[in-house]
């Protein structure tokens, strides 16, 4: 693999760490600005909106740019929402910050998911993908807890001041690494938006939004599950973190390897395994060694479907794929959104901390019937192309399906 999925997975590390290092100090965050645990759950759903809007934002205003270049002003806005969140002198200076990083976050996963796929053979394009959303996943067994850890013991502000040096290093290592590459794409701007016309590219983002959108339903409140339901201190709350990490680590690397070989069977997989295990998840949260398997378990199970997910969008807009893969970026934001939000509005109707469990099991659910739709009218498609050709062997059956 290419040296420069280093310096992707770099930068994936530093924006892994701000994504998720928030539901570790929510509590310490929503004591400092006296806000309730649902209030502050809006720093999650606001950065997850934030992505929304600048993926496919920033990717149309970089179309003018090397991809490179592009790639390190994202970390540059990266750094400059992170400082401002560690110096927020209230809530809304707070999440100002957050949507201000939280902008370069699915443009820079968008153009870096096209720059890693076309750094490798086609039967590896799905690795290559892997390998760069793995420092998002590295970041969740080191940045996460560790940011965890610093919030706990020295502060939040401490911790999110750090992340910004870590965006920092992330630039330098685009700087270094990334190659020179022309523009974004060779086609306009509204031949990036025909790749819209293709109903499969917006069933794949409503498998994003729901699918990855069921692990937030969960995530985003865990501190107060795990401290409050399953027994654990405030200081194993950067353990449990860790095991949600290894978990992620390893679903990302083993989706990775079998969307290659075969995507949507992966995908059903991936996703039925998932919504069970959060349907469990409601019964386990109350013992604390269930807990911690099952907190591992989702890990693992949520980011196996990320990189299946984001190479069927780059096959159904192979024509012009930056675009449609910056607003996967986004769906899988505006489903963390949408999970995060709902966990709280169930939390706020008195269903107890567990009941966000449910509800990511019936997003996860709905977009494993979402998976099956798109997969039958794929073959259903390429039955009628060869029909048209008038040779059964015109187009071979995909490996993908």
């Amino acid at each position: 693999m290419p040296l420069a999925l280093l310096a992707l997975a770099i930068g994936a590390f530093g924006i892994g760490t701000t994504e998720f290092v928030i539901m570790g100090v929510l509590p310490q965050v929503a004591g400092d600005f006296g806000v309730t645990i649902p209030t502050a759950g809006w720093l999650v759903s606001g950065y997850a909106l934030g992505v929304v809007v600048g993926a496919p934002l920033l990717t149309v205003l970089g179309t003018r740019v090397s991809r490179k270049k592009m790639l390190m002003f994202l970390m540059g806005l990266f750094i400059a929402g992170n400082a401002l969140s560690a110096v927020a002198p209230g809530f809304g200076v707070m999440l100002a910050g957050r949507i201000v990083a939280s902008l370069a976050h699915g443009a820079f996963f968008g153009i870096g998911s096209v720059v890693a796929a076309d750094l490798v053979a086609p039967q590896k394009k799905a690795s290559a993908i892997s390998l760069m959303f793995m420092g998002l996943t590295v970041a969740n067994i080191v940045g996460v807890p560790g940011g965890t850890y610093i919030g706990q013991v020295a502060g939040w502000r401490v911790t999110f001041g750090l992340v910004a040096a870590l965006g920092v290093v992330g630039l330098l290592g685009v700087a270094r690494l990334v190659p020179e590459a022309g523009r974004l794409e060779s086609v306009s701007v509204r031949g990036e938006f025909a790749a819209f016309r293709n109903v499969q590219v917006w069933l794949a983002m409503a498998m994003t939004v729901l699918g990855y959108g069921g692990v937030f339903a969960a995530i985003t409140y865990i501190t107060p599950m795990m401290t409050e339901v399953a027994g654990y201190t405030e200081g194993a709350v950067t353990w449990l973190l860790v095991l949600f990490g290894i978990g992620m680590f390893l679903g990302n690397l083993l989706g990775g390897k079998f969307a290659d070989r075969a995507l949507m069977p992966m995908l059903f997989t991936a996703l039925a395994a998932l919504t069970a295990a959060l349907l469990l998840f409601t019964a386990t949260a109350h013992n604390k060694i269930l807990a911690a398997l099952t907190l591992s378990l989702i890990g693992a199970l949520g980011f196996a479907t990320v990189p299946p997910l984001q190479k069927w969008v780059l096959d159904q807009a192979s024509a012009a794929p930056t675009l449609a893969s910056a607003a996967n970026i986004g769906a899988f934001n505006l489903g963390n959104a949408l999970a995060a939000w709902l966990g709280g509005v169930v939390i706020a109707a008195g269903l107890g901390l567990t009941a966000p469990n449910w509800v990511g099991a019936l997003l996860s659910g709905t977009a494993l019937l979402l998976a099956l739709l798109a997969a039958h009218l794929d073959r259903r498609t390429r039955r009628a192309s060869r029909v048209v050709t008038g040779s059964t062997t015109a187009e071979p059956a995909p490996a993908t399906v």
